[in-house]
């Protein structure tokens, strides 16, 4: 496929010049808009479209992440020949938060965050002219879309997920944590409150980070936070991390009812999300006749979890997986 944009390998050799200009420009045509979500919260989106395209790619980001984030990935996608959709979960970017500390991360049911994808598909993709509609969904976003999938197929052509949040790492053991999480559900303070170990946002220094080894990409992602306060997400609640949990086992349990194609990509050294649920997802998919492309997680070699924002070397392979697979699917 001819691809318009043909730098993923090499761009951060001038990511400055890239970002203040072309990239800045491209910006500058999104078109910003809204809907109302469950509960009459305001979640937000952005689009970009051209005349020729008769693809689009519904983006998903992950927790705490706005559309803001993403422009690069639009561009990518945008000059491969798609038009791009983004949403903005409740919560965080610029959507409706459900708590008077904006900086908490926190949803009432995960399945809000399934039924306003639905409500944004019903009313913005399916109605559309393309003539094919494909998700790319990353961390949480990636367990949001696929429950959606589960619930409502067949509404997508095929779905990309970079490293889907199916299960949580959480340094104690299991039995601990659920006693934890129930316990605290029983107390409305401390279940609204931070997760134990986390609070508000704070800007971390790029040697503590554990989620992309570019300083380029990550420095860049700070600036968005540090310039525009609204966006800020700190640590999630204790209950958020509960319905965050849940959700993992409700993917697992539903993953034998979908049979949308999935290409699944992995980080190697990731330390936010559990890789052996993406082998047991893929695995029941197998079992019910509609395996993952190459069978298996997609594993990007030495990434850490936010693999669409990682080091060109691997950020490339990951971009060209997806074209690739979607383009497949056409």
């Amino acid at each position: 496929m001819f691809r318009q944009q043909n730098d993923w390998e090499t761009r951060e050799n001038a990511f400055a010049a890239f970002t203040m200009g072309p990239l800045n420009d491209f910006w500058q045509q999104r078109e910003e808009a809204e809907f109302t979500g469950v509960d009459n919260v305001a979640v937000r989106f952005v689009r970009f479209c051209a005349p020729g395209n008769d693809r689009v790619v519904v983006v998903c980001p992950g927790r705490i992440e706005s559309y803001v984030k993403y422009a690069e990935v639009a561009w990518d996608l945008f000059h491969s020949g798609f038009d791009v959709l983004i949403i903005d979960h409740r919560g965080q970017g610029r959507s409706g938060r459900m708590l008077s500390d904006t900086h908490r991360g926190h949803v009432v049911n995960f399945s809000d965050y399934v039924d306003d994808l639905a409500a944004f598909w019903h009313q913005e993709v399916a109605p559309g002219h393309w003539r094919k509609r494909f998700i790319l969904a990353h961390s949480m976003g990636g367990a949001i879309a696929t429950l959606f999938l589960q619930r409502h197929a067949p509404q997508c052509d095929a779905i990309a997920l970079s490293a889907p949040m199916f299960g949580i790492i959480i340094r104690l053991p299991d039995w601990m944590v659920r006693h934890l999480l129930d316990w605290a559900e029983g107390h409305q303070r401390i279940r609204e409150g931070y997760a134990i170990g986390t609070g508000r946002w704070r800007a971390l220094p790029y040697g503590m980070n554990v989620l992309t080894h570019s300083k380029e990409r990550y420095r860049r992602n700070l600036r968005f936070y540090s310039d525009n306060p609204q966006l800020r997400v700190g640590g999630p609640t204790w209950h958020w991390v509960r319905e965050g949990m849940l959700a993992g086992e409700q993917v697992l349990a539903g993953a034998a009812k979908d049979t949308t194609p999935v290409l699944l990509l992995q980080a190697e050294d990731e330390r936010v999300v559990d890789n052996r649920m993406h082998e047991r997802f893929c695995e029941i998919r197998a079992e019910a006749g509609y395996p993952c492309e190459g069978g298996k997680p997609f594993v990007i070699e030495g990434a850490y979890h936010e693999i669409l924002f990682e080091k060109d070397n691997m950020r490339s392979v990951a971009l060209n997986a997806i074209v690739d697979f979607f383009s497949r699917h056409d």
